[in-house]
């Protein structure tokens, strides 16, 4: 059996110490990115995460046409509802616009996502351009209950909401916002059954 000369020894020492401090290193800095909730941008959420949520389970909206829309979580229905305000104009045809290209793109699982157009007079309704959503419905005025939503008057425009199958309004999107994010959002959220 040879001897291992110092040279060697040294350099196999630093190597095993090497490997350990990539190891170690590498668990450090994920432990301390997880500890310090700072995530990859993918797998973030596009819109604004409402903390507390806006809670709605224990209200029952109106639809304009006198019928009544029921939360019933058991069919795992999302929502995206939009708050529409009283005068809205050009603004309220972008947000139809790409509100129905959002249902569109979610392909086979439209059916799964119904479009709430939440009006805040009874003037108001889906714009007439374009053909809506087959899960659209809408909604009649409630201004007490739509002071529910979270930030539904911050800001001139038309604020955009993603509300789970119990009631809670969990994510938002501010008025003039990209709405691709919705797609996004509802995407990963379809997915958790």
């Amino acid at each position: 059996m040879t001897a291992v000369d110092d040279s060697q020894r040294r350099r196999n020492r630093r190597t095993l110490v090497i490997i350990a401090l990539l190891f170690l290193g590498s668990m450090a800095l994920a432990g301390l990115l997880r500890f310090a909730d700072i995530h990859p941008a993918a797998s973030r959420q596009k819109g604004e995460l409402l903390d507390p949520y806006g809670d709605l389970r224990d209200y029952t909206p109106r639809l304009l046409d006198g019928g009544s829309y029921a939360w019933n979580p058991a069919s795992r229905q999302w929502r995206v509802l939009v708050a529409a305000p009283a005068d809205c104009g050009e603004e309220c045809r972008r947000v139809a616009r790409d509100v129905g290209t959002v249902w569109q793109l979610m392909s086979k699982d439209a059916d799964r996502v119904d479009v709430l157009w939440w009006c805040a007079s009874t003037r108001c309704a889906w714009p007439a351009e374009g053909t809506p959503p087959s899960t659209l419905r809408l909604l009649a005025p409630d201004a007490r209950a739509r002071a529910r939503l979270p930030k539904v008057d911050a800001g001139a425009g038309v604020p955009v909401y993603v509300v789970d199958p119990n009631g809670f309004v969990i994510l938002r999107y501010a008025p003039g916002s990209d709405l691709a994010g919705v797609r996004t959002d509802l995407s990963r959220l379809l997915k958790l059954r």
